[in-house]
């Protein structure tokens, strides 16, 4: 790291809490006058750096900048090692670029982050809303061994991940809205949006990028009209350094998951976590929408519902719709 970065990893780690520039100077075997000059670098970053005559240097509670020093402390050792941080200010879609990283022979645990996304995905050729500085828009490259059929997993997986994640950071609880959805309060605040490549000789993955959109925050102008009735967020407003401690939850979680995705222990979880079970849902499909109920979910990821007729389908991609209030 470069004496900034190493400066900054230090006030991180004491954040809201002074340190003085002959500790940092000492710690880091510098003087204090290059210590100062760290200080004054990530002040023109947009940190906000505060020095009390006698005290030292604190790095703000509000500040939110994103950075790999400031998601590096909240990593276990573990994930350190198996991924790669790449953080951008404003990209197209996080999704769209690590596709061409990955094209040119990227590494498996290549995590792209943007501050925002001009041209942010979800699926069915829809947009992702990405405002700066009230979410995270992050993809991550995975090379798993495993054919296009098992590719679902990928999604389920990481649905439980970003769900345990949101949870380890507040007292709400996350459920799932198959297939890729996470909903808080009744809310969504999470889209993930897995894309591949296959070899198709083998028909297997070459690698899959998985992206990952949440609202930690209201936008400032809150949510666009289009999706103000069902976007939400699952906190008023974005604390500190929240960002960088929610990037670096969902890694951890997703680390542990990518371990052991053939083992499909997580299905259980993501069972548990659904809000589709039970419900009459509708099935949208290009011959037109049915209704049927929603009774389960299989062991490939695969959304089984039962029609009104009695016929039972298991769903491997495709969109449903359901009323939140209904209970039946």
């Amino acid at each position: 790291m470069t004496l900034k970065e190493q400066v900054l990893y230090e006030l991180e780690l004491n954040r809201g809490k002074n340190i003085s520039g002959t500790a940092l100077a000492e710690k880091l075997y510098v003087s204090r006058g290059a210590i100062w000059k760290a200080v004054k670098s990530l002040r023109n970053d947009g940190y906000e750096i505060n020095a009390v005559t006698n005290k030292g240097y604190s790095l703000s509670e509000n500040s939110s900048i994103l950075s790999k020093t400031g998601i590096m402390p909240f990593l276990n050792e573990k994930t350190k090692n198996k991924i790669t941080l790449d953080i951008r200010r404003s990209v197209t879609s996080t999704n769209t670029v690590l596709k061409e990283i990955a094209h040119n022979g990227a590494k498996e645990g290549y995590v792209l982050i943007s501050e925002q996304q001009t041209a942010g995905k979800g699926r069915m050729g829809r947009s992702f809303y990405s405002p700066n500085g009230t979410g995270i828009y992050m993809s991550v490259l995975l090379r798993p061994k495993m054919t296009i059929e098992d590719s679902l997993l990928i999604t389920t997986s990481t649905a439980v991940a970003v769900s345990r994640a949101i949870e380890n950071l507040c007292d709400k609880k996350a459920k799932i809205k198959w297939v890729n959805d996470i909903f808080v309060d009744e809310k969504k605040v999470c889209g993930i949006l897995t894309e591949s490549s296959v070899d198709f000789e083998s028909g297997r993955l070459e690698y899959a990028v998985v992206g990952i959109g949440v609202n930690i925050s209201k936008p400032k102008d809150g949510f666009p009209d289009e999706i103000k009735n069902i976007a939400g967020s699952f906190l008023d407003n974005t604390i500190g350094n929240m960002r960088c401690r929610l990037i670096a939850e969902i890694l951890n979680e997703l680390a542990e998951q990518m371990e052991n995705l053939s083992s499909k222990y997580y299905l259980d979880e993501y069972k548990k976590r659904s809000f589709l079970i039970g419900r009459q849902i509708t099935v949208i499909k290009s011959s037109g929408n049915k209704t049927a109920k929603a009774i389960d979910i299989d062991d490939k990821a695969r959304l089984v519902v039962e029609y009104k007729d009695k016929t039972v389908e298991h769903l491997s991609s495709g969109e449903v719709s359901v009323r939140l209030n209904d209970s039946n």
